[in-house]
């Protein structure tokens, strides 16, 4: 899985096979984790959690404003990650 960018305690990262799906990272504290918090990216460059989250919404809101900060990065990486997988998004 690889890990994409660190916030505090917070890991963003891909699962390595969800390339049929629209992009989106996986975001665990402290280590990688089946229960993370799933984040959809848009076309228009935002995020989206896609269900509940466990993370602390003042925790969430910094961490959904690092992924938009860097959703060129993050999109530019799934395609290197994902070489056969074009990019779908959420909305």
């Amino acid at each position: 899985m690889p890990k994409l960018i660190r916030i505090g305690n917070y890991i963003v990262f891909f699962w390595s096979n969800e390339n049929n799906e629209a992009i989106h990272v996986h975001v665990s504290r402290g280590t990688i984790s089946p229960n993370s918090t799933k984040i959809w990216l848009t076309k228009s460059g935002g995020a989206v959690v896609a269900k509940k989250s466990r993370i602390p919404n003042k925790d969430l809101n910094e961490v959904i404003d690092v992924i938009t900060d860097n959703h060129a990065y993050i999109c530019k990486r799934w395609k290197e990650y994902f070489e056969k997988s074009k990019l779908k998004f959420y909305c």
